[in-house]
């Protein structure tokens, strides 16, 4: 995994709605960008499902929620569109978003299950790892989210 303080790898992929996203155009905004292992398994589901019932808060909050996972693109926008999801998700199927992230185990090609939240300028401000923790980690990430914004809303310190 990616260590706070490393600048966020760019990317450019095209999201279950059809349309193209790049954490470029997201620069300005707080992203909240997690990494899920298989679509419509059962922690995955709950992962993303708690996510989209807390995507208009962090939107409040001046982020954007992008999901990813290995899945095939056809199976990740049944896998969207099962669960309402409103914000952008990705099927990484070349990988090579999971692999500048660094989010595989060292043997196995499975995912972690991580979260990054990326800061205003591209920086990777949190990193969140929970493998059967799904409440915890959701929590946790949101709750960093949170004070996240609310310090970037500070005047500088004199």
């Amino acid at each position: 995994m990616l260590a706070v303080g490393t600048p966020a790898p760019v990317f450019v992929a095209r999201t279950t709605r059809g349309d193209s996203i790049s954490l470029r155009e997201l620069h300005g905004r707080i992203v909240v960008l997690y990494f899920f292992r298989r679509a419509f398994t059962p922690n995955c589901t709950v992962e993303t499902k708690g996510f989209r019932d807390n995507y208009e808060d962090l939107v409040q909050l001046g982020s954007e929620v992008v999901g990813v996972s290995c899945d095939d693109y056809a199976t990740q926008c049944r896998f969207a569109s099962t669960h309402d999801v409103r914000f952008p998700m990705i099927a990484d199927e070349d990988r090579s978003i999971s692999r500048a992230y660094d989010v595989f185990f060292p043997i196995l090609p499975l995912a972690h299950r991580v979260t990054y939240v990326i800061d205003r300028d591209g920086v990777i401000a949190g990193v969140f790892n929970h493998e059967f923790q799904v409440i915890k980690h959701l929590d946790e990430v949101v709750r960093f989210t949170r004070d996240l914004a609310m310090r970037s809303k500070l005047p500088p310190a004199r």
